[in-house]
């Protein structure tokens, strides 16, 4: 329980810092943070799969986290426009 927690306060500033990172991008703040926890996920998953680790602790989850968001950002930028 105690790590799903974690997980989630990571993915909100995840995805705050995502929506920061990718200016004009986002679709506002609520939805950004919902974005950042997914892309926790996102990212765990990626990084698993492309055999990539940035380290232990709660900065490289940070990472993971803000990486996976950014590119979930991405895609569902380009969904929406289509």
């Amino acid at each position: 329980m105690n790590d799903l927690l974690w997980a989630i306060i990571v993915g909100i500033v995840a995805g705050f810092l995502a929506g920061k990172v990718m200016k004009g991008k986002g679709f506002g703040l609520i939805f950004n943070l919902l974005v950042g926890v997914g892309g926790a996920i996102l990212g765990g998953w990626l990084f698993g799969q492309f055999g990539i680790s940035v380290g232990t602790g709660l900065v490289s989850t940070l990472i993971t986290a803000l990486i996976g968001a950014i590119v979930l950002l991405f895609i569902i930028n380009i969904l929406k426009k289509i």
